[in-house]
Formats: C-alpha cells, sequence, structure tokens
C-alpha cells in the first residue's frame, strides 16, 4: 500500500497597499505638474512591489514642521485609511524625522509612513547586484536613516524618562540608541573605505585607458528612457531590459566598433529623476564619475513620454550638479517607432544638428547616430601629417590602432602619414610632425577618413 503523502502549499504572502501624498506650496514655480509627479511616484511603489490604492494631493501656504502637510489633510488620511485600510502612506517628498515620527503616532502602528527617498532607497537596495552596488545603496541607507534613529527607540526614551527621572542615570532607551548610532557610523566608515578603493580601482582603470587612446561614451538619461536597450542595440550586449523604472542599477560597459573602425567603450549608467535624494548622488560618486570622464555624453530621451522635455531638464540640471555640464553631448531622441507621427520628435530637437530620432528597439537611425558619436570624437583628436623613419615602425602600428589614418605612403627614409590621433599621443608623435607643404611620394594608399 502507498504512502500517501500531503502537500502544504506556500501561502503568497499579501501585497502591501499603497497611498500617496503630493504636497506642492503655492506660487511655486515647478516644471512638473504636482499630479504628474505623484504618477511617477506610483510607477516607483509599482516597481517596489506595492499596489497603490489611492492618492490625494495639497497645495500649501507653507510645510507645517510637525507634519509636513496641514492638519486637516492628517485626519482625512485617517478616515481614507479607515476606507481603504492601505499599509502603507508614501510621501513625494523627503520627510524630516520629526515629520515622520508625528505622522506614524497620527495613523498608528499599523501604517508604515515612507517617503520618495526611502522608496527610491528601497528599489536601488532590490537591484544592485554588484558587490560595488551593494555597498553604495547600504552608505545611502544609512545616511538616511542615521538621524531618523530616534524615533525607533522613542517608547524606550519615554519610559527612561519616567524610571531615571531626578536620578541622574542614563536608561536603557538612551544607551541602546548610543550603541546603535556607533554601530551605524562604524559601519559607515568601513563601506567609505572600501567605496574609496573602488573609486582608486577606477581612476587607475580610466588612466590605462586613456593611454590607450579608446574614447568613452557614457549613456545617460532619466530612467526607463531606454538606455539599456541602446546599449544592447549597439554593442549586441545582453543588460537587463525590463519596463520598469531602475531596472538595471550597475554600470555596464561594452565595447562598439565605430563607421570608420576605430572602437569606444559605451557605458550604460544610472537611470535619473527628479527629486534625485542627495544621499544617493554622493553614494554613487565613484560610478558617476565616469560621467565626468567621459569623452562624450550620450543623452537619451524617451520622446513618448508626456514629460519628455521636463524630464530631460532634469538630466541637464543634475549632470550640472555633477560638474558635468560642460561635456560634449548627443542626444538620441528615443523610441520613435512609437509616435503616431514621426515628425514629431522634431518638436524635441531643441539641441539642433546635436539631436537624433532613432528607435533602439528596431535599429531605426543607429547607424546615422554612430557615425555623428564618430563625428564629435574626431573632433577631440588632433590632425597631423608625419613621416616616421623606419626605425619607428612601432609608431607606424601604434596610429593605426589608435588613430584615424587617411593618406599612408612609403619612401626610402620611412612613412608618410596624415590622419588624426588622440591629443594624449600627441608628444610621442611630435618630432615626426612635418608641414603640410612638404610632398611624399606619389602612389600611396589612401584611407577614407
Amino acid at each position: 500500500m502507498g504512502t500517501r503523502v500531503r502537500t502544504v502549499e506556500q501561502a503568497t504572502p499579501p501585497v502591501e497597499r499603497a497611498f500617496l501624498v503630493g504636497a506642492q506650496l503655492k506660487g511655486e514655480a515647478s516644471p512638473w505638474p504636482l499630479e504628474e509627479s505623484l504618477s511617477e511616484l506610483a510607477q516607483l511603489a509599482r516597481t517596489a512591489g506595492l499596489e497603490v490604492v489611492g492618492q490625494t494631493s495639497q497645495h500649501l501656504e507653507r510645510i507645517n514642521p510637525a507634519t509636513f502637510i496641514g492638519r486637516g489633510k492628517v485626519e482625512e488620511l485617517k478616515e481614507l485609511h479607515q476606507a481603504l485600510r492601505f499599509d502603507v502612506l508614501i510621501f513625494d517628498d523627503e520627510l524630516s524625522p520629526r515629520q515622520l515620527r508625528e505622522l506614524e503616532e497620527a495613523l498608528g502602528e499599523r501604517v508604515k509612513v515612507l517617503d520618495r527617498t526611502a522608496l527610491i532607497l528601497d528599489i536601488f537596495a532590490r537591484h544592485a547586484r554588484t558587490r560595488e552596488g551593494a555597498l553604495q545603496v547600504e552608505l545611502a541607507q544609512y545616511e538616511y536613516r542615521l538621524p531618523r534613529l530616534t524615533r525607533q527607540w522613542q517608547h524606550l526614551s519615554r519610559q527612561t524618562a519616567r524610571t531615571a527621572a531626578g536620578v541622574g542615570l542614563r536608561g536603557p532607551g538612551e544607551t541602546q540608541l548610543e550603541v546603535d548610532r556607533r554601530e551605524i557610523q562604524r559601519r559607515m566608515a568601513r563601506i567609505r573605505r572600501e567605496l574609496e578603493e573602488v573609486r582608486r580601482h577606477r581612476a587607475r582603470y580610466r588612466s590605462r585607458r586613456a593611454r590607450a587612446g579608446v574614447p568613452v561614451v557614457a549613456i545617460v538619461g532619466y530612467t526607463n528612457a531606454g538606455k539599456s536597450t541602446l546599449l544592447n542595440a549597439l554593442s549586441g550586449a545582453d543588460v537587463l531590459v525590463e519596463d520598469k523604472l531602475f531596472a538595471t542599477l550597475d554600470p555596464t560597459t561594452r565595447r562598439v566598433r565605430l563607421p570608420g573602425g576605430r572602437y569606444a567603450l559605451f557605458t550604460d549608467t544610472v537611470g535619473f529623476i527628479q527629486k534625485l535624494p542627495p544621499t544617493l548622488v554622493a553614494a554613487f560618486r565613484a560610478t558617476l564619475e565616469e560621467i565626468n570622464e567621459a569623452d562624450l555624453l550620450l543623452h537619451v530621451v524617451d520622446v513618448t513620454h508626456p514629460q519628455a522635455v521636463q524630464q530631460s531638464q532634469t538630466v541637464a540640471q543634475i549632470l550640472e550638479d555633477l560638474g558635468a555640464g560642460d561635456r560634449p553631448m548627443l542626444i538620441a531622441l528615443n523610441k520613435v517607432d512609437r509616435l503616431p507621427d514621426p515628425q514629431q520628435a522634431d518638436l524635441f530637437a531643441v539641441a539642433g544638428d546635436n539631436a537624433l530620432p532613432i528607435s533602439a528597439l528596431t535599429g531605426q537611425g543607429l547607424s546615422a547616430l554612430l557615425e555623428r558619436v564618430e563625428e564629435v570624437l574626431e573632433r577631440q583628436m588632433r590632425r597631423v601629417r608625419l613621416h616616421v623613419p623606419h626605425r619607428e615602425a612601432g609608431l607606424v602600428a601604434l596610429f593605426h590602432e589608435h588613430g584615424l589614418v587617411e593618406v599612408e605612403e612609403h619612401d626610402a627614409e620611412g612613412t608618410w602619414l596624415t590622419g588624426s590621433i588622440p591629443e594624449q599621443f600627441a608628444p610621442a608623435f611630435a618630432p615626426y610632425e612635418v608641414g603640410w607643404a612638404s610632398k611624399p611620394p606619389r602612389g600611396g594608399k589612401h584611407h577614407d577618413a
């Protein structure tokens, strides 16, 4: 007689229900309408695995230092909680420790109160796949949580105040809080040391890369603009592509062959977003330095998004804050295949010749984009005319490897070269530069520039 096995199905944990709150000061100029900002917050919440059950907003004369929103709106939220039974209340702006504490007390222990910063940090923590990414997110989380520790021990602090009043002794709540602070500060110091080593490693890598003469193109843009899809299309890479905010977090670099035969390194950087937490920018310094060191920024814009202009302005402002506002830039107007009228992309071509319509998904416009990338990179090279003696044949090979050869001719003494080389190689060739009026022998080998 066979043994009957009884299986027990694992219950799927219920999805937490989230309610969103947005606020805007009256008379405050903002490129983002409040409803659009809340729409993006809802997308962030869904990316974090939450079910959005509702939202509310308020225009304020001033920010309430205790609860951020007005007291009347807090009472309204308590009534909404009774009706909707949401588990998480998410504010579209960063809340102070006091505001978090007051709101949690007002709504009760069953409701978690988060702000936009905490939500983004949670998403980043889910999507960090490398050791470096995990360290950067962990540091940002500690930076955010450290000033907010007091509310976690508030019940102990109150108990301490009652039992130790008048005695002059430090109670268990205060002791635990101090221990917790010291432990977090030790961890933060350790993470900063590890990230500093990452930063030094990146600097060494960039130095070797510069000596090798390989140009770097940093792909930047608003999150979900299609940066990873573009890198895949240009390089044949297999970078994760999902229709979610921050689907990829860790930067990916791939080698791409340009139309003239030269190679460039394309780096897919983390997507930007409005109200990007300063703690996150600081923690990702090592990664974002790649943007400052890039020879060219390729700004990908989703032209189908209703807030495409505002998104591109947000990216431009963040680049300015990072000190990369003056880097050479091309704009890739992506997803034109989804436009009812492809000519609509022209509305976003505010940068003139620097903006090109493309579709990373279908490949439309990618050849023209690479040609334009090559043109911009060539402008950063030095055009030279050389007569290299036979004994320096290695320099001829170096020119072929890292330069662009227009004309190559030979005579009894050596090799005549006309073309362009990266500026860092110019000193090696300086002894063999000749005037442009010099005539090489006939019958030379011509290359397409």
